[in-house]
């Protein structure tokens, strides 16, 4: 696929591998976040049905910000994860032998360490992934 883009002008310009931001936490939830750094390059899994970014905070956390196309999926975790679904509409299937658990925008769910687990996505789903040591 060509370029859509003009090559730059100048020779100074190169490309950034993560990006500094200021973001304000409001409340429980967090709406936003501060003083962290954006990695540029995107996560992409199941040939971009889903995708992330990574932010990576001060205090040594990892947190993805992604959005999830319509499908299944099955996922593996080395740390626990904290899944909050920001909006659109899933079922997941946690490990030991949960039944399908139906998840809405606005509420989360919480994945073990070193496990797998199955998402359904019924909608376009927009997502927070906070990675627990």
């Amino acid at each position: 696929m060509p370029d859509l883009l003009p090559a730059p002008h100048s020779a100074n310009i190169r490309p950034a591998r993560s990006v500094a931001c200021n973001i304000r936490e409001r409340g429980t939830h967090m709406d936003d976040f501060h003083e962290v750094t954006v990695i540029k390059k995107a996560n992409v899994y199941f040939n971009g049905a889903v995708t992330s970014r990574t932010l990576l905070f001060k205090d040594g956390s990892k947190k993805t910000l992604g959005i999830m196309q319509p499908g299944e999926y099955e996922f593996s975790t080395g740390d626990r994860e904290i899944m909050e679904i920001i909006s659109g509409e899933l079922d997941v299937l946690l490990p030991g032998g949960q039944p399908w658990k139906h998840i809405r925008g606005g509420e989360n769910f919480d994945v073990p360490a070193q496990s797998k687990f199955t998402m359904k996505v019924a909608s376009v789903t927009d997502y927070c992934c906070s990675f627990i040591k």
